[in-house]
């Protein structure tokens, strides 16, 4: 929830759906709930709280909502009785349970305070729903240190790529200064922290001096029998 809520949701590395064993579902759906009213007790006039950073992405997770209600979603708000406060633009943090692929929620970066709940039935189907989507900048892995959690935690770290991963929480790998932070694939590229921002930002000038005897004349045509030799105990080699 804290990783969700932070400045609403509009952070780059707030998750944007949780992947739920289907079993645990409702009652995982009820602990969210109970924590985001614990952090945020109050949304209306609530200093601790964000607003949404302009009037048309609060249209747009407006809009995304009444998408997600229409095709079935179950759409959660804990904070009961509040609205959001379009002058403000403090929108009320959401869980959608259930919610189907093709929603647009489920297709684009979210960066607000709604947080999908999908459920799953075996882990190759988790697996297999990340793999299948973009490269994300963040994944969040949540389990006990009994063995069997342990195996499939390391088989999800070594099935799934991601720019940084934190493991029983959320967003804290960012701010690790022994680490590198970024994206892959679709959520960037280049690291920065220490080190890594500076060969990011930093482009090397490899220098090859060829000595006098180099060797290099063997690669040259035309080709013959020492060539192939030569092509041969490189085969050998490789």
């Amino acid at each position: 929830v804290l990783g969700k809520l932070m400045n609403a949701g509009q952070t780059c590395v707030a998750p944007d759906y949780l992947l739920v064993p289907r079993d645990k579902l409702p009652q995982l759906a009820e602990l969210l709930a109970a924590a985001m009213k614990r952090q945020f007790p109050r949304i209306e006039g609530n200093p601790d709280y964000s607003g949404i950073v302009s009037p048309r992405h609060f249209a747009r997770l407006q809009a995304m909502l009444v998408e997600a209600r229409a095709k079935g979603a179950k759409v959660l708000q804990p904070h009961k009785g509040e609205k959001p406060e379009a002058a403000s633009r403090r929108f009320l943090p959401t869980l959608v349970l259930n919610p189907k692929p093709s929603l647009q929620l489920m297709q684009e970066e979210i960066f607000g305070p709604i947080l999908p709940l999908v459920p799953y039935d075996t882990l190759d189907e988790a697996i297999a729903f990340i793999t299948a989507r973009e490269r994300p900048l963040a994944l969040y892995w949540f389990g006990s240190q009994g063995k069997q959690a342990v195996l499939e935690r390391e088989r999800v770290l070594r099935q799934t790529h991601a720019g940084g991963v934190t493991v029983n929480d959320c967003i804290w790998h960012l701010a690790q200064e022994d680490q590198p932070f970024g994206g892959v694939g679709a959520s960037g590229q280049g690291a920065y922290h220490g080190e890594w921002g500076f060969m990011t930002f930093t482009k090397a000038k490899p220098v090859f001096h060829s000595p006098l005897f180099a060797g290099t004349d063997l690669f040259a045509p035309p080709y013959g029998k020492v060539f192939e030799g030569l092509l041969a105990v490189l085969k050998r080699i490789a």
